[in-house]
C-alpha cells in the first residue's frame, strides 16, 4: 500500500505543482457548495502512475481513474463500472467483459476494448505497485471493440481482481503512447473518472476538478471541486473541523472523538474494515534474528491498553495478519496475551536474561494512535531491561529508511497499518511476509519456504474453492504466528468524522480510505 517517489522526481513534481499552491483558499463548509475538503495526517498521493502508486493515492486515483467493476463487501456483489457485464467459463479460465460504451477520457478519446488491454499489460510489464494481483492472467483478448477475453493460467477469482483499488486503472493508450516515460508520475493523468486533476503540492495537497464529459452525467448533486490535503496536527485538523473549514478527516484522537460527540454540526461515524495495524520485526538484525526474542517481545505487548487507550475502544485485538471480517481469518488462530513473565523466560532461554539491548521503533508521525501505543509498548519492555526509542517520522522518510540497502541501518520495529489491494487474505499474506527479491513491504524481512508454498497454494485455490482456499490460509498463518515476525496488534474500526452538510457518504472497507466523491454531496 506504500510507495516513495524518488526525490529527483519530486522535485520535478514540486516545481509543477508549486504554481497552483493557492488554488482554494476558502475551504469546508464555508467554502462555495461545490467544493469539498478532505484532510488526513499523510501526504495525498506518492506517485500519480497508476500503474505503480500503491499508498496514499488510492484516494485520489479511485476518482480520476476508474476500473471494470466495483466490489460490495457487504452485499458480496459487484456494481457494473467500465464494464456493463461479464460471463466465465465453467473452468473458471476463460472471462469475457464487456465494455461500456460512450466513455470518454480525460484526453477526449474514447474507452474500448484496446484500452482495456493495453492498461493492465501495462501494468503487468512495468511489475511495480500491486501488479503481483495479474498473475493468474496469461493473455488478453479483444474480440471486438467492446469485449475482452481474459484467458487464466489457473482458475482465480477475475472479478476480485479487475475491481482492485490498485493496479487495475484504465488509462487512455494515446495519452500514454505520446509522452515520455514517466509523464504519469511528473504529474499528469488519462483517467475516465468524474474528476480529473487540475494542481499539486508534492507531500501536501491535490486538486480535483470536475471532467464534463464525464459518463455518468451531472445531473443531481455533485461536487466540482475536491480538495485533499496533509494536515498532520490533530488540533489544527479539529479545529478547522469545528469551524467549517474542512468537510471531512479521520485519525484524530479519540478523546477528540468523545468532545465533539456534542458538537452538533459534526457527524462522527463508526464501521468495519479491512485495515490493521501490526509491527513488523527486522528479523536480519541481532536480536530479532532470534524467533524466541520475538515471540518474547510479543508476550510483552500490552495488547488490552493499546485497545482501551490508544485505540480508544474502536478496534479489537488482532489474531493473525488477516483482519476480523474478511475471508481467511482464523477466529481460532493462536493470540498472544500479555505476559511478562512468559516474556521474562523466553529472553532467558535466547541468551538474554537481563534484556540489555536497545531498539528503535519508528511510525508515522501525526497518527495519534501509533504514537500511544508505541509509548504504552516502551513502558512495558523497560520491565525488560530493554531500551525502546520511538522516531515518528514523515511516511517516505519511515518507508524509505525500511528499504536501505544495508540492514543496520534500517529501523528494529516498523509500526505501519495494511489494508487490502483486493479483498482477500492473499494481500495481506503475500505483500507482508512473502519472500521479495526488492524490498516493498516485507520489511520484516522474514523468509519461509513453507509459508510461501502455502499462500501461494491458496491464491490458486481461491478460483476454484474458496473454503479450502481458506483452510490453507489460516494453515499459513499458524507458521506466521509461531516464527513471530510481526506482532499483530489489532483490527481498526473506521472512524469518520465529517461537517453535517456532508450527504451520502458510505465507508467501503474493500477501498479502505477512498471517499467516492462523486456519489457525495452537500445539503444544508
Amino acid at each position: 500500500m506504500w510507495l516513495v517517489v524518488l526525490l529527483t522526481v519530486s522535485l520535478i513534481l514540486t516545481s509543477c505543482g508549486s504554481q497552483n499552491a493557492n488554488s482554494s483558499n476558502q475551504k469546508g463548509a464555508n467554502a462555495p457548495k461545490q467544493i469539498v475538503f478532505f484532510a488526513w495526517t499523510s501526504t495525498p498521493f506518492t506517485d500519480l502512475d497508476p500503474s505503480v502508486e500503491f499508498s496514499n493515492g488510492i484516494v485520489p486515483l479511485n476518482n480520476i481513474y476508474e476500473t471494470l467493476l466495483r466490489y460490495d463487501p457487504f452485499e458480496r456483489k459487484f456494481i457494473p463500472v467500465l464494464a456493463t457485464d461479464y460471463t466465465k467459463s465453467e473452468d473458471g479460465l476463460t472471462w469475457v467483459f464487456h465494455i461500456r460504451k460512450g466513455v470518454k477520457f480525460h484526453d477526449g478519446t474514447d474507452l474500448n476494448a484496446e484500452a482495456v488491454k493495453f492498461s493492465i499489460e501495462r501494468t503487468i510489464k512495468m511489475g511495480k505497485g500491486a501488479s503481483y494481483i495479474w498473475e493468474p492472467v496469461k493473455e488478453i483478448n479483444v474480440k471486438d471493440d467492446y469485449t475482452v477475453e481474459f484467458k487464466l493460467k489457473y482458475p482465480a477469482p477475475l472479478d476480485l481482481i479487475v475491481a482492485s483499488p490498485y493496479a487495475a486503472f484504465i488509462m487512455s493508450p494515446t495519452a500514454v503512447k505520446s509522452h515520455p516515460e514517466g509523464w504519469f508520475t511528473q504529474g499528469n493523468e488519462a483517467g475516465t473518472g468524474p474528476y480529473k486533476l487540475e494542481s499539486f503540492i508534492l507531500g501536501q495537497e491535490i486538486v480535483l476538478t470536475k471532467f464534463d464529459d464525464y459518463w455518468g452525467g451531472w445531473n443531481g448533486k455533485h461536487f466540482d471541486k475536491v480538495v485533499i490535503k496533509k494536515i498532520p496536527e490533530t488540533a489544527t485538523r479539529r479545529q478547522m473541523l469545528e469551524k467549517g473549514e474542512l468537510d471531512i478527516t479521520k485519525d484524530l484522537p479519540y478523546e477528540d472523538l468523545e468532545a465533539l460527540k456534542n458538537n452538533p454540526n459534526i457527524v462522527i461515524e463508526t464501521g468495519p474494515s479491512f485495515e490493521n495495524l501490526l509491527m513488523l520485526f527486522n528479523t536480519d538484525k541481532k536480536p530479532l534474528d532470534n524467533k524466541l526474542v520475538r515471540q518474547a517481545l510479543s508476550y510483552a505487548f500490552p495488547y488490552e491498553d493499546v485497545v482501551k487507550y490508544a485505540a480508544g475502544g474502536y478496534a479489537r485485538q488482532a489474531k493473525g495478519a488477516v483482519p476480523y471480517g474478511l475471508w481467511g481469518h482464523g477466529e481460532n488462530l493462536f493470540q498472544y496475551k500479555y505476559d511478562i513473565e512468559k516474556a521474562k523466560e523466553l529472553l532467558k532461554q535466547a541468551g538474554y536474561p537481563n534484556g540489555g539491548f536497545k531498539l528503535l521503533l519508528t511510525y508515522t508521525a501525526g497518527d495519534e494512535a501509533e504514537k500511544k501505543t508505541a509509548e504504552l509498548y516502551k513502558a512495558e519492555l523497560s520491565k525488560l531491561n530493554i531500551d525502546l526509542e520511538i522516531r515518528g517520522m514523515p511516511w517516505e522518510s519511515q518507508w524509505e529508511m525500511a528499504r536501505d540497502k544495508d540492514p543496520n541501518k534500517r529501523q528494529d520495529i516498523f509500526m505501519f497499518y495494511w489494508w487490502p489491494d483486493i479483498a482477500s487474505p492473499y494481500s495481506f499474506l503475500y505483500n507482508m511476509f512473502h519472500k521479495q527479491d526488492e524490498i516493498l513491504f516485507n520489511l520484516a524481512y522474514w523468509e519461509n519456504e513453507e509459508f510461501d508454498r502455502l499462500i501461494d497454494e491458496g491464491a490458486r485455490q481461491s478460483g476454484i474453492d474458496i473454503k479450502k482456499a481458506e483452510e490453507t490460509f489460516i494453515k499459513a498463518q499458524e507458521i506466521l504466528i509461531e516464527e513471530a515476525p510481526a506482532v499483530f496488534i489489532y483490527d481498526k474500526q473506521y472512524v469518520r468524522i465529517y461537517n453535517k452538510s456532508i450527504k451520502g457518504y458510505k465507508d467501503n472497507p474493500a477501498y479502505p480510505n477512498v471517499i467516492f466523491f462523486y456519489e457525495i454531496y452537500r445539503e444544508d
